[in-house]
């Protein structure tokens, strides 16, 4: 997180590793881009590197984010400052004063600013030749590598003469008799200097009485002067808290990972308590809640019948009795038995008795409804997920809306506003006990994929969807009002209204889909109205419910027919045949076929029938095969120019199966 990479960008900065200090912010900064913050501890880091290009980018950064920071015009200023850039610096530098007038900060970067600024040449004047050996932090660092002038950095006066020239390089003239002086100018020169004049042998006052280790490492005074990282008292118990809340989150994952689950959602509680700017903590006990359902079902099977945990249950009641429950709260155990003994609610459930109540000391909701006699198998019957932990759901989508809701608001990352979004989903569906339900659930599912398109996300949603769909046609199913609409229907077949007879045929499906009769009787419906793919995919789905449904056959055939694919139309009359043998609408059928397969045989059609035909023939992907295999197209080459091998053909029963196909279609012609 942003935080934590602060804090180490801040604990490296007090060491001194600088350039540790920048990749910790930068990564910060990452993770958090408007964090004003960053941008200006990120500044001093740079210039502490005398890298003040950066420096500066950061301080621009900074007051851009928050222009009322007077803090971010003490890291402009200061950058300003170590590109020798003094009209800006004090531009900078008099704009922080104007938000806080009392920021000594401030103050003393602005006086600096301002004596460097005076000390520069102008378009009329002139400035102390010696002035640039006195500018910038260079000249601190010069003395302290001299090892004659590295001790006189630890005299007050020394360093207060030093500082008044630096800020106004005319005031050399002022202190040219201080031998001190001039040694320290001949080392920022870079010549040898003499330090003892003709007429005077002034003693050099002698350095501090302070041991020698200390001398050897003085403090010097850059300038600019670089304001350290300030962590202050708020910022450090935000820090601990966060630091806190984490440990409670890998300890409430722990417990989560042992099926722990009351331990876990202590644990994750206690996260959200100490740090409300991490949604994950709110997710992951939101998906606690999710999973605490599975175990407390297979604890509720095996309750109830505790006399009937045979082997396919041992396993499954051993792993209940090791999953570190309260269990005073949920079951009772016989202490050093291997059977678990049902709850009070449960008992009653076992001797029939109608309960609605809530087990003791857990918020969880029973249902518990009327068995009688001997508990078997089917006892859980009809049971949803809802009907036995709702307020597990609830919770858990309480837990996923102020995720989402904190999450917005923090701008997080949008994978954990879909997570929570997709775990509130899955908590609807199983809550979801008709098909209205699942529309809620489906929208949830919805508004996550916008967030991040997960595919398990995507998952869930089309399975809701079936779900949905599934319970539609359950709740619409029944037969009874399917059979007054299919008569319904029949009445108006017969007085010729099709079209009112096709809208109760279809209210007949939708309300038993699985009965043939309406399909058929629509399917003769569409061939009265001329819709023949309707009527043939109706007739096929009354085969497909029915093979055995001779009346599907007949009318598959008779939209065949009128669709004039008369081949097909005699395969499926045949195929009806061996059904029904002696149907005689059958029988009718089979033999209108022949007579048009026997036309075309004879070359009987008209030029119009025979183009009609020809066309829908080439529309078959069966005589398009015929066409382009290469041996039927070397047969009916044979047949044209060879005869003999024409008889030959003729002898091949597929070949001519072939042959009578492409007359049948008008595509060959026998004359």
């Amino acid at each position: 997180m942003a935080e934590e990479a602060k804090g180490k960008g801040n604990a490296a900065f007090a060491g001194g590793n600088f350039n540790e200090a920048i990749t910790h912010f930068t990564e910060a900064i990452s993770l958090s881009p408007t964090n004003h913050v960053l941008y200006s501890n990120r500044s001093a880091a740079y210039a502490s590197l005398a890298q003040y290009s950066n420096a500066l980018s950061d301080a621009l950064k900074t007051v851009d984010l928050k222009p009322d920071w007077a803090k971010g015009y003490s890291r402009l200023g200061a950058a300003h400052c170590g590109l020798h850039q003094y009209n800006d610096a004090v531009s900078a530098y008099k704009k922080g004063l104007q938000i806080d007038p009392n920021n000594d900060g401030l103050k003393s970067g602005l006086a600096d600013a301002q004596a460097q600024a005076r000390s520069r040449p102008g378009p009329g004047g002139s400035a102390n030749p010696f002035g640039d050996a006195f500018s910038g932090p260079e000249m601190w660092a010069k003395l302290t590598g001299d090892a004659s002038t590295r001790a006189y950095l630890q005299q007050p006066d020394f360093v207060h003469m030093m500082k008044d020239i630096q800020k106004n390089p005319n005031n050399l003239n002022l202190y040219l008799k201080d031998q001190r002086v001039m040694q320290a100018l001949g080392v920022l020169l870079g010549v040898k200097l003499s330090t003892r004049m003709p007429e005077e042998d002034e003693e050099i006052p002698e350095a501090s009485t302070e041991p020698k280790e200390k001398q050897k490492r003085p403090q010097p005074v850059p300038e600019p002067e670089v304001e350290p990282m300030e962590v202050g008292e708020e910022e450090k118990e935000i820090k601990e808290r966060k630091a806190k809340a984490q440990k409670e989150k890998e300890a409430g994952n722990g417990a989560y990972k042992k099926k722990d689950f009351e331990t876990a959602i202590q644990h994750y509680t206690k996260a959200i308590e100490l740090d409300d700017e991490d949604i994950s903590f709110i997710t992951n006990r939101a998906a606690v809640y999710l999973e605490m359902e599975k175990v407390f079902a297979w604890e509720l099977l095996i309750a109830v019948f505790p006399f009937w945990v045979d082997d396919a249950f041992k396993s499954t009641s051993q792993f209940i009795r090791k999953t570190p429950f309260d269990r005073n709260s949920k079951m009772l155990t016989d202490s050093g038995k291997s059977r678990v003994c049902p709850h009070p609610l449960l008992i009653a459930k076992l001797r029939g008795l109608s309960v609605l109540g809530a087990v003791p000391d857990t918020g969880i909701r029973v249902v518990i409804r009327p068995v009688y006699g001997q508990p078997t198998s089917d006892t859980f019957t009809g049971f949803q997920d809802s009907d036995l932990f709702p307020v597990m759901y609830e919770d858990c989508i309480k837990d996923c809306d102020k995720a989402v809701e904190r999450g917005r608001e923090l701008r997080s990352d949008f994978k954990m506003v879909a997570r929570a979004l997709t775990r509130k989903g899955t908590a609807l569906t199983k809550m979801a006990k008709n098909s209205k339900d699942f529309e809620a659930a489906i929208e949830v599912f919805q508004k996550a994929l916008t967030e991040h398109r997960n595919p398990d996300t995507l998952k869930k949603l089309n399975e809701a969807e079936k779900a949905k769909k599934e319970l539609e046609q359950q709740e619409y199913f029944n037969p009874q009002i399917a059979d007054e609409e299919r008569e319904k229907g029949n009445q108006l077949f017969k007085e010729m209204k099709y079209p009112d007879a096709v809208k109760h045929y279809t209210e007949s499906i939708k309300r038993n889909p699985k009965d043939p009769r309406a399909y058929s009787n629509r399917a003769a419906c569409y061939t009265k109205l001329a819709a023949l793919p309707e009527g043939l995919k109706d007739a096929e789905k009354c085969i497909e419910l029915d093979p055995k449904f001779v009346k599907g056959y007949t009318r598959k055939g008779a939209v065949q027919f009128f669709m004039k694919e008369y081949e097909k139309a005699l395969k499926t009359y045949q195929e009806g045949l061996k059904l029904d043998p002696h149907n005689q609408e059958l029988l009718d059928g089979v033999k209108r076929c022949v007579e048009q397969r026997n036309k075309a045989s004879r070359g009987d059609l008209t030029p119009e029938e025979l183009k009609e035909r020809q066309a829908k023939g080439m529309q078959d992907p069966e005589i398009q095969n015929i066409l382009t295999d290469p041996v039927m197209r070397q047969v009916l080459q044979d047949f044209q120019e060879n005869p003999k091998a024409a008889q030959d053909h003729m002898k091949n029963p597929l070949v001519m199966d072939k042959i009578q196909k492409l007359i049948n279609a008008g595509i060959v012609q026998v004359k």
